[in-house]
């Protein structure tokens, strides 16, 4: 008798530098994304159907995340109980090193949940280190974790946004328009005008803010959708 496959829904966070973004790329590439070592980590809980992340939001090159999440089905041999939440974060996480992923949570869902279509909304943060004349000054912790425009005196700033989903690098373009317009390379004027064209090539490419400095810091669903008491295959 063939066993039914357990959905879950897993929370994860990744330093973003040195991948493509964290969907799943063709592995003859030199650099790859976070979703194939997601599944490259799964594959040695040995399910008897290959494991898919189905990723809630993308990120893209070099862009980091606090916490992204996905659900995937796993399908174990007959016989063998489904993983219970501590069980599979410490199976992947172990499989995961030394990468910089890691998995900071799991939830067993129902069949019917889906990470990316179930979510009620999705927070970006995106860091700015304010006041730097030259690369040096950025402190050596926060080198790839922020963007560091020229200004008058040394300063984090953090700008938040929130919504149900996002356009394709919306939030650096947000970005990088506040800071030109602070820098008097664009006007509020000018602004305006983009927002009434409404598209996104009419967008100055010089203004558009680096990845760097992008963080993914959580997705949020349903708490009723998080019910650890649900059943296998329910």
């Amino acid at each position: 008798m063939v066993s039914s496959p357990t959905r879950y829904l897993v929370f994860f966070q990744y330093f973003g530098t040195k991948y493509s973004g964290v969907m799943e790329t063709s592995n003859d590439q030199s650099i790859v994304g976070v979703q194939n070592y997601l599944e490259k980590a799964a594959q040695n809980l040995k399910p008897i159907v290959p494991i898919k992340f189905h990723i809630s939001s993308r990120t893209d090159t070099g862009v980091h995340a606090l916490c992204n999440s996905a659900h995937l089905d796993i399908q174990r041999a007959p016989g063998k109980p489904a993983f219970n939440e501590k069980q599979l974060i410490y199976n992947l996480n172990y499989h995961l090193k030394p990468e910089p992923i890691r998995i900071l949570n799991a939830y067993r869902v129902t069949n019917s949940f889906h990470a990316r279509f179930s979510a009620l909304s999705r927070t970006y943060i995106y860091r700015l280190l304010i006041g730097c004349t030259h690369h040096s000054e950025i402190p050596v912790f926060e080198r790839d974790l922020c963007w560091a425009p020229a200004g008058r005196r040394l300063e984090f700033w953090e700008l938040k946004f929130r919504s149900r989903s996002f356009l394709y690098r919306q939030v650096r373009r947000m970005v990088g328009a506040l800071v030109a317009v602070g820098q008097g390379k664009l006007t509020p004027h000018h602004i305006k005008e983009l927002l009434e064209i409404k598209d996104s090539r009419a967008f100055p490419p010089n203004a558009m803010a680096p990845p760097s400095g992008l963080f993914l810091k959580s997705v949020e669903y349903n708490e009723a959708d998080l019910d650890t008491t649900v059943a296998p295959g329910e």
